[in-house]
């Protein structure tokens, strides 16, 4: 799944496909009425995959599924 980081609709961990850096989105950090737990800054768009729905997927994993999905890694 792609999404913009407005777009992300539920907890999981994340890369970005430009930069391949990878980012875990807890619960907490979409709760609606709270403080923004992320928050990123660029003048360009950035394009999320969902690697997985566990944002604690470990990072051996995370990185053989950005493999599979020709995603370069940058962690």
């Amino acid at each position: 799944m792609e999404v913009t980081w407005q777009e992300i609709p539920e907890p999981g961990a994340y890369v970005e496909q430009g930069s391949g850096d990878l980012y875990r989105v807890p619960k907490e950090a979409l709760l609606q009425g709270a403080s923004p737990l992320i928050r990123k800054e660029s003048s360009g768009s950035s394009v999320l995959l969902q690697v997985s729905k566990n944002p604690f997927i470990t990072t051996l994993e995370a990185r053989m599924i950005c493999a599979e999905h020709n995603v370069v890694p940058n962690f």
